[in-house]
């Protein structure tokens, strides 16, 4: 065997040569690992080349790690998955990085768990994914409105209308900061007019009026939260989508109660699908329809049966907060 010329003798390589061969083949590791694997002398097959595709592999997804601040230290890459334009990466069964800077640049939908990278994105996947929810018979909310929606209607003797379903209303925080604004606004102003308003002090004078309109789709049904596709012909869900809007006299019209509503709302036939919207509003000081008030934030009209402020007038969209809908259909 000494003198078989088969055998190679190793070569000796000084320590400063070995390092740097070391640094060239960590470089160069993805040529190497595709290297077909070889046979010793006994037949054999050796085993560096996956020990030194693993330990590739492992370095990889470690140095991922570090550099993600330690969050998918020891996870499974199938298991990670991201956006390729702001490079957030997230794991779906963990969900995402407790990295903070990862953190604030997501907003997760606290219903469904979808994520979005922008909270105005989010919050209009609110406003029309899950826009409402259905009440159940066990819910307080639901008798009440039943009652006071039923209270009103003239013809009480027998049932003049048949409730299909009682929904609530999500508002989006955008809206209720509307909301609460133009109420801060009005409780302001009469607080500079010292005690002639004490109502508009307290609360900018809030009350519960009715609006009436129509419902185009199947809103609710089924405890679906989302609305429609047609909103420009679906009223009820463009108006809880998009808010209220003022008529060509600058003035949106509100109801004392739902009987009063549904005779004063306009739809195509008696069997058609109505909406009964239960809203907050912010009526502030109030003009009557006979007084002459220099400045006022809400105007009435006609005394009608149930009381004189059966009609109420108010002039901006932000002194309207609908939070309940009721779907019924007329006898």
């Amino acid at each position: 065997m000494r003198n078989s010329p088969s055998v190679v003798k190793p070569e000796i390589t000084a320590p400063e040569s070995s390092k740097r061969l070391a640094a060239t083949n960590s470089l160069n590791t993805p040529s190497r690992s595709f290297r077909s694997p070889s046979k010793d002398v006994g037949g054999a097959i050796s085993t560096s080349f996956s020990s030194h595709s693993s330990a590739s592999i492992t370095a990889s997804v470690t140095s991922s790690s570090s550099s993600l601040g330690g969050s998918f230290k020891g996870m499974h890459l199938r298991k990670l998955s991201g956006c390729y334009e702001c490079h957030v990466m997230t794991d779906p069964i963990n969900g995402p990085s407790r990295d903070a800077s990862m953190r604030a640049t997501i907003c997760p939908c606290p219903d469904c768990g979808e994520v979005f990278l922008r909270s105005e994105t989010l919050e209009l996947h609110q406003a029309i994914s899950h826009a409402v929810s259905e009440l159940g018979p066990e819910d307080t909310s639901r008798n009440i409105i039943e009652i006071i929606f039923q209270s009103s209607w003239l013809k009480n003797q027998t049932p003049v209308c048949k409730i299909d379903r009682i929904l609530k209303v999500h508002n989006t925080q955008k809206a209720i900061t509307r909301f609460e604004d133009y109420r801060d606004s009005i409780k302001m102003k009469a607080n500079k007019l010292g005690k002639k308003h004490p109502r508009c002090v307290a609360d900018g004078n809030e009350l519960l009026r009715f609006y009436s309109t129509t419902c185009a789709c199947s809103l609710g049904l089924h405890r679906s939260t989302n609305l429609c596709q047609s909103i420009k012909h679906c009223s009820v869900c463009s108006i809880i989508r998009d808010g209220f809007k003022v008529d060509e006299l600058g003035k949106i019209l509100t109801m004392a109660t739902s009987g009063k509503a549904h005779d004063m709302a306009h739809a195509s036939s008696d069997d058609e699908k109505r909406a009964m919207l239960v809203c907050r509003v912010i009526a502030g000081r109030v003009k009557k329809s006979q007084e002459a008030a220099e400045d006022f934030d809400s105007v009435t009209g006609v005394a009608g049966t149930y009381s004189n402020m059966d009609e109420l007038f108010v002039f901006s969209p932000k002194a309207i907060l609908p939070c309940f809908v009721v779907i019924y259909r007329s006898f």
